[in-house]
């Protein structure tokens, strides 16, 4: 995954966890409601994987000093704005707890790929559809009904890094 990439994934943790609406960090707004989770993930992004403020700018459609800003202001924040260390206590610690909070597939036909690597089998004559779930993207698996639960575990061991739903279908 891109610096690029992992940033986005942290824009969409945050944007879940505190109830906006997906994209709502780029919207140009100075509303607390968006400007604090916006400030909060670029430093994140920042102190946890070293993203360049490029990069944040470029998600978050703002300009370079922007980012530099919410870096700098910080501590600042933190230490006198209740909303804004309630908000970063928040997001930091989803962003930890979820183990491997970074690893979503972007792509189905990748996932599916690596499925396909780490132990999953495909069925030619298919009775079973799996429907795995990462993140916005999904694959189907085909497999019988005699079949289908040995490769539900090999789902499972081959996405324990992965956060996903499988679905019977």
């Amino acid at each position: 995954m891109t610096a690029e990439d992992n940033f986005k994934n942290l824009c969409n943790l945050t944007t879940r966890v505190l109830g906006l609406p997906d994209g709502s960090l780029a919207l140009n707004t100075r509303r607390s409601e968006v400007q604090i989770p916006r400030s909060v993930a670029s430093v994140i992004a920042i102190m946890e994987d070293e993203t360049h403020p490029l990069v944040i700018a470029k998600v978050i459609k703002r300009n370079r000093c922007s980012v530099y800003h919410y870096r700098d202001t910080h501590k600042y924040n933190y230490a006198n704005k209740e909303k804004y260390r309630n908000t970063f206590n928040k997001i930091y610690r989803s962003y930890k707890d979820l183990e491997g909070a970074k690893d979503f597939f972007l792509d189905g036909d990748f996932m599916k790929s690596y499925l396909l690597k780490n132990g999953v089998k495909e069925a030619k004559e298919s009775n079973v559809l799996l429907e795995v779930n990462s993140d916005k993207v999904k694959c189907i698996i085909k497999t019988s009904y005699f079949d289908y639960t040995n490769q539900l575990e090999n789902i499972n061991l081959a996405l324990k890094n992965y956060h996903y739903t499988v679905k019977i279908i």
